[in-house]
């Protein structure tokens, strides 16, 4: 076990007031990384031209993309004019796409949900569809405006996991019910990104990336609501929590050994 806990980035998103900036993370995703993923959680600015994201990551044991209000803009992957121009956070966008690479290629846990799991296809290579509630024959997998909050969190669909995936390693065959609250859905995987479940209608609910060193996982649903966390919800933080006790137990022993051989010297 490490002797310190897990320290995991939980990404930002940037909102514009009246005079100034600012800079917000939902307490259901920090909460998530405390009370279920047990790690301690850090938020990590939308400042793409003040973030090193190498330094960053030599600190962090963990990435954790949550869901935004904002959509990724449809510049990063060729998608056209936007058909929700007055919901991108570009500045979000010229960190997390960039964040997602660098962690899966130096092994850091990362997990994604909802518009993270959309910016970890677009950071590989792939497109998302702009109105998936258009696709003919599909469900409507937008959030409901009609009801209280927590009921827009209330089981939606049945998830069909991929067999013998990580996902379905992780929390089961099933079956399971996951909630929908989400306008926007992967389209064209990127290289590297393996389906892991879909929804009845063949939308694409959760991704992991081929050979990466680490936990690299990323879901469509939200599972840090409703609370208490259960299911397959729960076994995904718990097994994003195991992976970034894990690296912090290899960076701790890694530092150890290198302690040991400068103090030889």
């Amino acid at each position: 076990m490490p002797s310190r806990l897990p320290l995991v980035g939980v990404t930002a998103c940037r909102l514009m007031g009246e005079s100034n900036a600012s800079h917000r993370v939902g307490e259901k995703y920090v909460t998530a990384m405390s009370e279920v993923a047990g790690v301690c959680p850090v938020i990590i600015p939308a400042l793409p031209d003040g973030m090193e994201i190498d330094s960053l990551l030599d600190r962090l044991d963990g990435v954790f993309l949550t869901g935004s209000p904002s959509n990724v803009d449809p510049s990063h992957y060729g998608g056209g004019d936007s058909v929700t121009p007055d919901e991108h956070d570009l500045a979000r966008d010229g960190v997390t796409l960039a964040l997602a690479r660098a962690a899966v290629e130096r092994g850091v846990p990362l997990l994604g949900v909802c518009r993270g799991a959309q910016e970890i296809n677009v950071a590989f290579g792939g497109t998302l569809h702009q109105e998936v509630h258009t696709r003919t024959g599909g469900l409507d997998h937008r959030m409901r405006r009609d009801v209280p909050y927590d009921w827009k969190y209330r089981p939606a669909h049945p998830l069909d996991l991929t067999a013998d995936g990580r996902l379905a390693a992780i929390a089961g065959p099933g079956p399971h019910l996951v909630n929908s609250l989400h306008g926007q859905a992967i389209d064209r995987t990127g290289d590297r990104v393996v389906v892991e479940g879909r929804a009845p209608d063949g939308v694409i609910e959760a991704i992991s990336i081929a050979d990466a060193p680490a936990f690299a996982l990323a879901v469509q649903w939200h599972p840090e609501w409703p609370r208490p966390v259960e299911g397959i919800n729960r076994a995904i933080f718990e097994a994003f929590g195991g992976a970034a006790r894990a690296h912090a137990t290899r960076t701790q022993s890694l530092l150890g050994r290198t302690g040991v051989e400068a103090a030889a010297e």
